[in-house]
């Protein structure tokens, strides 16, 4: 596998140094992300950030470890932070010579002889962050290591209370009812006789969004180590009372991690990444006692939708068959009127559900589960459910999702956005798609098609679903196909919007069963190819329409009129490359191109956050990656394409 690594041409200043981050995941929610030179740039950045209800009850309680490197009683600043008052900045990146990432990630430095190499882990499956440190001191150096970790234990996403009391002890820092232990053999322990709090760190990429910039954190007692005979020293921060071994930590995640890539048995460097990648995101839900999988790091939680198009990408092309099934059975149990939820229940609350698409890819998603892996048996459980989508979506059901005369599946009214071009910002509407959109029809297509194949193999009756299927692909033609561009429309409604040039009609080519002949399909492709492919993404909007907008930032109003006006998402070019793919039989030739377009993404491996791939980049010249830093549709759709390779 790749290993990803960063030289001292990456810290040449703060704003290079702070461009990308890295990211740990422990299964539950929780997570561990800096930037490389382990400095906070967002609040929703922590080395520590634990799920106490996985997975999207979090705390961040350590923001980061500052340290400070004693050798012959001189004492040198590792830490990098940005303040305020920049006067204060702490510049510990001059002393970083490495960072580097294969399996977990690590920090070199040197300073005065002396070599510190730091590794960490988040223990998959709890709430515990181990610290490894050796130092390589050929010299013989006097030398010793004061670590003192930053302190919020606040919900991730919120600022620090003032003020906010602690209670510290040697093994246990407490706060907001959460106890978090501390495993510290053979270090020296400093409480201080007062908690001190910095109440003015700059968090240079909210200040970039329009967010809140100034945040804090505590500090109440540091741990000194004194190498002698040794040169490792281990620290473990858990949540959990059962006392582990923290050396054991280290190799027990690398192994966890080879195996999940052997299971997959993908051959790629990029794609063995990838495989890594989508780990991340699959986590356990406790309101449901099953799997689910996260949207995005570090600010979505699990979507139906988000969901559903992951599934085959996290789980299925991984080999991860009963974790599928799993998520699967969940949906399945919270499936009402034939909708898939949107969102979860947290708490009391009742889940949404706001899509009109989840359902449909739950459809396609288990076609694609029976081909990998011909287990009939669980088609058999999930029928009557797949029947139930298509039966309430033939009558009618909520959020005015019905079957038209035209055999075609009409959506949304009002304010009640179902398509993944969702965002409303109040009353306003900047990607309105009521009506029938194209991605919704050809999936509606798709999934009587699908169905049918599965009727065929239950012995069950298969007369009205294919006819249904016949009638749905006449109208499909007749209503949506552009003449003027050849292509096809966006959403069959009267309104204006119809005939955008967006991204949506690549997935009436890549879905299983295409509506449209090869003909229409690679005039699809060549227009999708000419006005919005990127090499990370596709547009979201042709930049020849008067409504696009190139770059997606500033405040919140400002990113939600962009975020589908054009801005580029990494998540629709695997179904471009797989339409792509289609059109032209899987010749030689077409797999050729494909692999030297993939090969493009080792480069956003790189960027943004190391080893993972970012939601959204800008419109026009999409060269930094923008929103989540880690999605899982992103990552899960470009492991689909090298898997079919």
């Amino acid at each position: 596998m790749i290993k990803f690594s960063y030289g001292t041409n990456h810290f040449k200043n703060k704003e290079v140094a702070q461009e990308n981050c890295y990211l740990l995941t422990n299964g539950l929610g929780g997570f561990s992300t800096l930037s490389i030179i382990n400095s906070i740039i967002r609040n929703d950045n922590g080395v520590f950030v634990a799920a106490t209800t996985a997975p999207n009850i979090r705390y961040n309680l350590i923001s980061k470890l500052e340290e400070i490197i004693i050798i012959n009683d001189k004492q040198y600043e590792l830490t990098s932070q940005q303040y305020v008052q920049h006067t204060k900045n702490k510049e510990g990146e001059k002393y970083l010579v490495n960072f580097s990432q294969e399996y977990l990630p690590s920090w070199h430095y040197i300073v005065d002889g002396v070599e510190i190499i730091k590794t960490i882990v988040l223990v998959y499956g709890e709430n515990t962050l181990g610290v490894k440190y050796e130092i390589v001191n050929h010299l013989n150096k006097k030398v010793s290591l004061e670590v003192t970790p930053t302190l919020q234990f606040c919900e991730k996403g919120w600022i620090m209370e003032y003020n906010q009391p602690f209670n510290i002890s040697n093994e246990k820092i407490s706060a907001n009812n959460i106890d978090m232990n501390i495993i510290c053999d053979n270090w020296d322990i400093n409480i201080f006789d007062s908690i001190q709090y910095e109440n003015d760190i700059y968090y240079s990429y909210d200040a970039r969004d329009g967010r809140e910039s100034v945040g804090r954190f505590a500090k109440g007692i540091s741990y000194i180590y004194n190498f002698k005979n040794d040169n490792k020293a281990y620290l473990q921060f858990t949540l959990t009372n059962e006392k582990k071994d923290t050396k054991s930590l280290f190799d027990n995640e690398i192994k966890r991690q080879k195996d999940l890539i052997e299971k997959c048995g993908i051959k790629d460097e990029i794609a063995k990444a990838l495989v890594r990648a989508t780990d991340q995101f699959i986590c356990k839900r406790e309101s449901t006692n099953s799997l689910t999988i996260m949207a995005g790091y570090p600010f979505f939680a699990d979507w139906g939708r988000d969901t559903m198009y992951a599934i085959e990408g996290c789980c299925i092309t991984t080999k991860r068959y009963q974790e599928a099934k799993d998520i699967f059975r969940t949906f399945i149990k919270y499936l009402k009127n034939g909708i898939m939820p949107n969102l979860f229940p947290e708490g009391g609350n009742e889940p949404l559900y706001n899509t009109v698409d989840a359902s449909l890819l739950f459809i396609q998603g288990m076609y694609t589960y029976y081909k990998a892996t011909k287990d009939l048996e669980f088609i058999e459980e999930a029928y009557e459910p797949m029947v139930s989508v298509l039966e309430n979506y033939i009558k009618g059901t909520d959020y005015d999702i019905k079957m038209d005369t035209d055999y075609l599946i009409k959506a949304g009214s009002g304010f009640n956005q179902l398509t993944w071009m969702d965002v409303r910002f109040d009353k306003e509407l900047p990607t309105p798609r009521h009506g029938k959109p194209v991605e919704i029809n050809a999936f509606w297509y798709s999934s009587l098609k699908i169905v049918n194949e599965f009727d065929k193999l239950l012995n069950k009756d298969t007369k009205k679903y294919e006819e249904l299927a016949q009638n749905v692909k006449k109208s499909f033609n007749e209503k949506f196909w552009n003449e003027k561009e050849n292509c096809l429309k966006d959403v069959v409604s009267g309104e204006d919007y119809d005939y955008q040039v967006r991204c949506n009609q690549i997935w009436a080519v890549s879905c299983e069963f295409s509506p449209i002949d090869n003909e229409k399909a690679k005039m699809v492709v060549n227009k999708v190819f000419d006005k919005l492919y990127t090499p990370y993404g596709l547009r979201s909007l042709s930049p020849e329409d008067v409504q696009f907008v190139p770059e997606y930032s500033g405040k919140h109003y400002k990113r939600d009129m962009s975020y589908h006006q054009g801005t580029v998402w990494t998540f629709p070019l695997g179904s471009y490359f797989r339409a792509y793919l289609k059109v032209n039989n899987y010749s030689n030739e077409a797999k050729q191109i494909v692999k030297k377009q993939l090969s493009f993404f080792e480069d956003a491996l790189r960027e943004g956050c190391v080893g993972q791939v970012a939601e959204i980049y800008d419109g026009l010249i999409p060269n930094e990656s923008r929103g989540c830093f880690a999605q899982a549709w992103s990552v899960s759709e470009i492991l689909k394409i090298y898997d079919e390779l």
